[in-house]
């Protein structure tokens, strides 16, 4: 009932239209109409042929208002009729839309039947949850991954960053991930992705089994910067409808970086000053909207967030990388130098972090962790003199082994993609593997 009273209240009494004043680029001038909307109103611009251009409006310059389209200004001219078309938009989910793969607007991209309407509305743009009525992190949430569950164990309601450069295996992740976790269902949103990956992840990397419990949003990278945005409000506004089924949601994304590059392209496009390396002042505020979206709810259900961040000439400190790091709860580091000697997943154990992680172990597997990690600290800090020969053994029994036990640690950490690596087993596989040695 609320849904269609919302809706009733959103029918307009008189139709409401301005006209097209002046193109520059993907920014369309519109007069008549400043009044009537505001930022984030969405029009359409009325073309030849009775065809529509959807827009958004992004600004406001000399009593215009400054529109962006979702799609080509192809039919675009001076005198084009612009009609409101809602202050707020809003998407109907339902459970139905499970094992669907859809754009960044709800519409369905996989050639199946039309997408079920649900019977409550969902503000794409919405708010997270106040913070004094949110529940804390759950219980420990198996992703499948072995490096992942040892030695950076993730809770449900928590939200990590994967940090990596290019082609370092980040999707291949995200697919391991989706395909092996407890989790309930999954939402994965491809924020510009590439057009000719999408359905090697959706076939290859996810399968028949991971889709069947997830639901795909995709926008790739020809797309507007509009849509692109779209897909990543989108992707937390379908977890939040599935978290409030009372359901362990797992959202994906990749990636962040996507996303701040398309929130910069709207903002420098609309006349906004670029601050650090090009960002806008409000890629930075947008950020931590959309990021706090996931996280425990009020309810049962909560959403376990895994973000991707694409770190440009894999600079780990450059501007999104940094600001995503401060938002989330902990950061996973995907790093080339592993990736090149073949271990996969290439997580680098020293520079990743749950903040989690410490109050959900026992004493034991908080023992057997930092174990593991002096072995391979201890190895590292020597791995020059050690390479180079310089070492003799015996000088320093840590160093001794390290050197012992490092092949066993990468064999643990080595997971092949079709393979899962179970929480209940990881921490007595680790156990038994180090058999207690460094501390004697």
């Amino acid at each position: 009932m609320k849904s269609v009273l919302a809706e009733l209240n959103s029918l307009q009494e008189y139709e409401r239209y301005g006209r097209v004043v002046g193109i520059q680029g993907l920014l369309v001038e519109v007069s008549g109409l400043q009044r009537c909307v505001s930022i984030g109103s969405r029009c359409h611009i009325l073309i030849r042929g009775d065809e529509e251009v959807a827009c958004e409006v992004v600004g406001f310059r000399n009593d215009r208002a400054l529109f962006m389209p979702y799609g080509s200004l192809d039919g675009v001219g001076l005198g084009c009729r612009v009609l409101v078309a809602e202050h707020d938009s809003v998407i109907y989910p339902d459970i139905s839309w499970l094992g669907r793969v859809v754009n960044a607007v709800g519409e369905p991209l996989d050639g199946g039947p039309p997408l079920l309407r649900g019977p409550v509305g969902y503000r794409v743009r919405s708010e997270p949850p106040p913070a004094a009525s949110r529940n804390r992190t759950g219980a420990k949430l198996d992703l499948g991954v072995r490096v992942i569950n040892t030695f950076l164990t993730c809770c449900q309601g928590q939200r990590m960053g994967i940090f990596a450069g290019s082609g370092i295996g980040k999707s291949v992740l995200l697919s391991m991930l989706a395909r092996y976790t407890d989790a309930d269902v999954n939402v994965i949103g491809l924020v510009g992705e590439r057009g000719r990956e999408v359905q090697e992840f959706i076939q290859d990397d996810l399968g028949e089994d991971g889709l069947a419990r997830s639901v795909v949003v995709v926008a790739t990278s020809d797309e507007s910067a509009l849509m692109r945005r779209q897909a990543a409000y989108l992707t937390l506004t379908l977890s939040e409808y599935l978290r409030d089924q009372e359901k362990q949601v797992l959202c994906l994304m990749d990636s962040v970086t996507r996303f701040a590059m398309a929130q910069r392209e709207i903002g420098l496009t609309g006349g906004e000053p670029p601050a650090s390396k090009g960002y806008t002042p409000t890629v930075f505020a947008e950020l931590p909207k959309l990021l706090e979206r996931a996280g425990p709810g009020t309810g049962i259900g909560s959403i376990t967030g895994l973000f991707t961040v694409l770190v440009e000439g894999d600079d780990h400190n450059e501007p999104v990388a940094d600001a995503v790091r401060g938002i989330l709860d902990g950061h996973i580091v995907l790093d080339r130098s592993i990736a090149e000697r073949g271990r996969y997943p290439p997580v680098n154990v020293l520079r990743s972090l749950s903040r989690t992680m410490p109050d959900c172990n026992t004493a034991d597997e908080n023992r057997i962790v930092n174990q593991a990690k002096k072995m391979v600290a201890t190895y590292e800090d020597m791995s020059e003199m050690i390479r180079l020969g310089a070492y003799r053994q015996g000088s320093d029994p840590k160093v001794d082994l390290a050197i012992e036990y490092r092949d066993r640690i990468e064999e643990f950490l080595t997971q092949d993609m079709h393979e899962r690596g179970d929480l209940a087993s990881c921490y007595a596989g680790l156990d038994d593997l180090l058999e207690g040695s460094f501390d004697e």
